[in-house]
């Protein structure tokens, strides 16, 4: 007996947003096996893949490309034949996460044996039509990466074409005898040259969700402090090559966030939610990381249970995390719970945010700017000296509804007490 089975996406998968369908991975009639991705979604989060939910034949397709999805809607259909299949049967946790695709593809070789690629890969290569054959993958097992699809369009692509501007038919000349007394009439100019970049899913969930926290939810306010990064700066410097004799980075970030923890617990306020008649504080502190992708957007992936790390914990975890979000890998659940965030905004240069539009619906993110060397005033021996130190500016941009100045500036000055006498 036929039996017709669902394909759903999961209602624990988004967390309750949206997605969109970016593109379905298999046709009507096609034939697929359990687990098998067979559709890519993209949030403002990250690209994920939907499983098939037994064995069977594509029957339909019941949305297209481009179309929005919500958690529990049925986006085709699977005739199961006489295989066993439930239709309550579930994929397991892992099978709508971003991993790489165990589907054949002829253009997907690379140094002669066939390649897993990323839906952040596919997706750049049917963007631009990139032919995968003449490009050397720098991942394992020689597997071509985003990073080697990014650097390939940059290296060998022609510039983007232009929308050009209207040509003017020139003007006969005019003789001298035949001119007009001059004329103080304004210059007109054409439009100048453009280029249009339609805004991608995760573009356009930023844009609402910065607007909806600045302007339709938290008065934000923002507090300005000064780190001295010496001690912290010091202790790095020891403990680098152990760190990284067991495969894990030890970066400055490191340090703040096991500072943040310290100033979390002592200002739980500060790790909160606001609701009309109460402030929810949370008892883990769930830390994300803003994570830029370049022109693709940003991404928090979040660092659970944060207290419960030590330094090298929270490194190993952080460099995870941060690897997985620059090659595509973030899961859902990576993104999920966050209860503060940080924004290092430093490593690219600036010296100071503010504000720092606060990720609904937390109370606050701490900023980070470039550690600059700076000549301050330090009293030495009782007397005042100029000295050169390593110097960055914290900043905590709060939601005046759950937070005032008392508890903003105690936070901070927790942080900057911990990361000043580190030892």
């Amino acid at each position: 007996m036929t039996a017709s089975i669902d394909i759903t996406l999961p209602e624990d998968q988004l967390e309750g947003t949206s997605a969109t369908l970016l593109a379905w991975l298999v046709k009507p009639g096609d034939r697929v096996t359990q687990n098998q991705p067979v559709a890519e979604l993209e949030t403002d989060k990250v690209t994920m893949e939907v499983a098939a939910p037994c064995d069977g034949i594509v029957s339909t397709q019941q949305v297209k490309e481009g179309d929005e999805i919500i958690p529990g809607m049925v986006v085709g259909s699977i005739s199961a034949g006489d295989s066993h299949c439930e239709a309550n049967d579930a994929p397991p946790p892992q099978a709508p996460a971003i991993e790489p695709s165990r589907r054949q593809n002829n253009a997907n070789r690379s140094n002669g044996s066939e390649q897993l690629l990323s839906p952040a890969v596919r997706r750049l290569m049917r963007d631009h039509q990139i032919d995968l054959s003449g490009i050397e993958g720098s991942g394992k097992a020689g597997r071509i990466t985003k990073s080697d699809l990014l650097a390939h369009i940059a290296d060998s692509r022609p510039k983007a074409q232009l929308i050009q501007a209207p040509q003017v038919e020139p003007r006969p000349a005019i003789k001298p005898s035949e001119a007009e007394p001059a004329r103080h009439a304004p210059e007109s100019h054409s439009p100048s040259a453009s280029t249009l970049r339609p805004h991608n899913t995760m573009r356009k969930q930023i844009a609402s969700h910065m607007v909806e926290s600045l302007l339709h939810t938290a008065p934000h306010v923002t507090s300005v402090f000064e780190l001295d990064m010496s001690a912290i700066q010091r202790h790095r410097s020891a403990n680098k090559k152990a760190f990284e004799a067991q495969g894990v980075k030890l970066s400055f970030t490191t340090y703040f966030i096991a500072a943040v923890v310290k100033a979390l617990q002592a200002v739980p306020e500060v790790n909160s939610r606001f609701h009309d008649d109460a402030l929810e504080m949370f008892h883990d502190a769930n830390i994300g990381i803003g994570t830029a992708l370049g022109n693709d957007g940003l991404v928090v992936p979040v660092i659970h249970k944060a207290q419960d790390l030590n330094l090298l914990g929270i490194a190993r975890r952080l460099q995870e995390l941060t690897d997985a979000a620059h090659n595509g890998k973030l899961k859902p659940a990576d993104m999920r719970g966050g209860t503060f965030t940080i924004s290092n905004h430093g490593v690219s240069g600036s010296l100071l945010a503010a504000p720092i539009i606060i990720n609904q619906p937390q109370v606050a993110i701490l900023g980070i700017g470039k550690m600059q060397k700076r000549v301050v005033v330090e009293e030495i021996n009782g007397v005042d000296a100029m000295v050169i130190r390593p110097m960055c500016y914290l900043t905590l941009s709060i939601d005046h509804r759950a937070l005032d100045g008392y508890q903003t500036n105690t936070f901070l000055s927790i942080v900057v007490d911990t990361l000043q006498n580190w030892s």
